[in-house]
């Protein structure tokens, strides 16, 4: 599964194309987050994002989460096995030698 992450999309939608007009109406719903941290917000999906983040976003550009998260199916990955492609490899016993005590 991967996540498309409409932030950008949704500012647009609104008139809001620069990433510092964020930074203040974050802050009068009390999150206070930096203009570099915004910026990464806008630009690239958050590994990790606060309820009250995500709350105010929703409340700044009035519109739900499903709005701004939208999951994507991606391809089904297949495991890779030691027999794709190939002959299964065959099991080889091994020996023990001991040294011969010496003389």
């Amino acid at each position: 599964m991967g996540i498309r992450w409409q932030l950008r999309l949704r500012m647009a939608e609104r008139g809001m194309f620069a990433t510092t007009e964020l930074v203040p109406l974050l802050v009068e719903r009390g999150v206070h987050l930096s203009r570099e941290q915004v910026f990464r917000l806008v630009t690239q999906p958050p590994q990790r994002l606060s309820m009250e983040t995500l709350a105010a976003l929703c409340d700044i550009l009035g519109c739900q989460p499903n709005d701004l998260i939208e999951v994507e199916a991606t391809e089904e990955r297949t495991r890779k096995t030691a027999t794709a492609g190939g002959p299964a490899p065959t099991a080889r016993r091994s020996t023990i030698r001991r040294p011969e005590p010496a003389p």
